[in-house]
């Protein structure tokens, strides 16, 4: 009584090829049908052998977007096939006895004739209850039969709405986050010797692959065609006159005057004959010449100990009215109108300078050569710093159970964050792809991956409606007529 269209496999060398056959691959699975039915306990064999055999000969996706593994196709087949016969013969067999008892009302056969016909009814009722999940029972149009190629859509669109109210709630996120204790784990791994350096090696080795792939082209495309003329429309003399403000309010530019008396005073130093020349050049022509000599070397020792009086006194009235004007400068930058335009103007000129985009193209192959040589070696500063600094922060997590706390918490909001931005469309793959789904061919998928546990309905049918049928039988013994 099973119409179950056999496959190629089924029908035997005698029989015209189905649509599907050896030549191209088998329909698969379904994404969720790579895992065993709900309620199955898995065998050594599922959970080992047919895991790595059906990692290493899936491949590739199926043209619906099906998981295909011909192997556990194929050990699938064969047990389904199997639990149908012995549905099917459980079936023959209760038609059988039925036959045999006909007639025999009384006793104790007429106990087994009861049960017999209540199994057979059972047997069919169950077997029209499977089958019209998948097919139309016998070929014919019965209205809620094949309900999985029918309704497929609304299948899907049933699951999408499932995870969506069950798994995309943001009190089941927290919650489930919550309990996972994400930063506590993580922390305990990392503590596991050699798991830090395992991490920053990882770390290191995707950022060095990651800077090799980034064309010099694009970085200069980034350059040229986004970050100057952004810059360029960018006002930067306020932002300037602020920070140059801010720089001469914590005394920031006092290092740089510093060093620039510094470098004055040895450039004097190195260089007292030019200074000297300079300085006898612009004399008058009838003055001696040893005089010249004289009062060049004077203004020499004089411009040596003014450098030496600035650089050793704060409060030296150089200083002071550099501040006053570097003050001025930063106010100016801010509210002056005519500042701003002179600083705006200054700064459009030297974006647009050609040598901008080479300096900065110069500047980012040394940074990179520069990062990928530290990452590059492995018992360099660099990654042994990373290793203790990521060593550091997981025992300060696992002795703070506050900043735990924090943390987890800080998880939950991104969870949650990306969740109700794009949950609806991570639920949405659910539907579309189920959308793509060929309805025949998904029927028959299903069955293959559910249908051996769905023979079981047809048994217990079977089984059940037989001792239904003798107690139905007993009740109407002792019922007075």
């Amino acid at each position: 009584m099973d119409t179950t269209r056999p496959t190629t496999q089924e029908r035997g060398p005698d029989l015209p090829p189905s649509p599907q056959t050896p030549s191209s691959p088998p329909a698969a699975l379904p994404a969720s049908a790579s895992s065993p039915p709900a309620g199955s306990v898995p065998s050594a064999e599922d959970g080992s052998a047919e895991h790595r055999a059906g990692r290493a000969r899936r491949g590739a996706g199926g043209p619906l977007g099906f998981i295909v593994d011909p192997a556990v196709d194929a050990r699938r087949r064969r047990d389904l096939r199997r639990m149908r016969l012995v549905a099917t013969g459980l079936l023959v067999f209760a038609a059988v006895v039925y036959v045999l008892t006909r007639g025999h009302e009384n006793g104790v056969l007429g106990f087994v004739n009861a049960g017999a016909e209540a199994s057979m009814v059972g047997a069919c009722a169950d077997w029209f209850a499977v089958t019209a999940l998948f097919r139309h029972p016998l070929g014919l149009p019965i209205p809620h039969t094949a309900l999985i190629p029918r309704k497929k859509e609304m299948i899907g669109r049933s699951l999408e709405e499932f995870v969506s109210e069950n798994f995309m709630r943001e009190d089941i996120i927290r919650e489930r986050v919550l309990d996972a204790e994400p930063t506590r784990r993580a922390s305990e791994w990392a503590l596991v010797p050699g798991h830090a350096k395992r991490l920053v090696d990882e770390v290191a080795t995707v950022t060095v692959h990651a800077l090799h792939r980034i064309p010099d082209e694009d970085v200069r495309a980034v350059i040229e065609h986004a970050l100057l003329p952004r810059l360029a429309q960018e006002p930067v003399s306020s932002l300037a006159g602020g920070l140059l403000d801010q720089v001469v309010r914590d005394e920031a530019h006092v290092g740089l005057v510093d060093l620039a008396l510094d470098e004055m005073r040895v450039w004097l130093v190195d260089n007292e004959d030019l200074f000297e020349s300079l300085i006898t050049q612009r004399a008058p022509a009838w003055v001696p010449d040893a005089v010249n000599d004289l009062v060049a070397r004077k203004i020499h020792v004089e411009a040596l100990k003014w450098l030496a009086d600035i650089r050793n006194d704060p409060r030296h009235d150089v200083r002071l009215a550099l501040d006053k004007l570097l003050v001025d400068l930063a106010h100016d930058l801010q509210h002056d109108p005519v500042t701003q335009a002179k600083a705006e103007r200054l700064k459009e000129r030297l974006l647009s300078h050609p040598q901008v985009a080479d300096t900065a193209m110069s500047l980012w192959a040394s940074l990179r050569a520069v990062v990928i040589s530290a990452l590059e070696d492995e018992q360099g500063p660099v990654r042994t710093r990373a290793v203790k600094e990521v060593t550091a922060l997981a025992e300060r997590l696992l002795a703070d159970a506050a900043l735990r706390d924090r943390i987890d918490r800080r998880i939950c909001d991104a969870t949650v964050y990306a969740v109700e931005r794009y949950g609806t469309e991570l639920t949405r793959v659910i539907s579309d792809t189920v959308d793509r789904w060929d309805g025949k061919e998904t029927a028959e998928r299903v069955e293959l991956q559910v249908g051996r546990d769905l023979q079981f309905i047809r048994i217990n049918g079977t089984l059940v409606g037989g001792l239904i049928g003798m107690l139905i039988h007993a009740v109407s013994i002792l019922l007075p007529s």
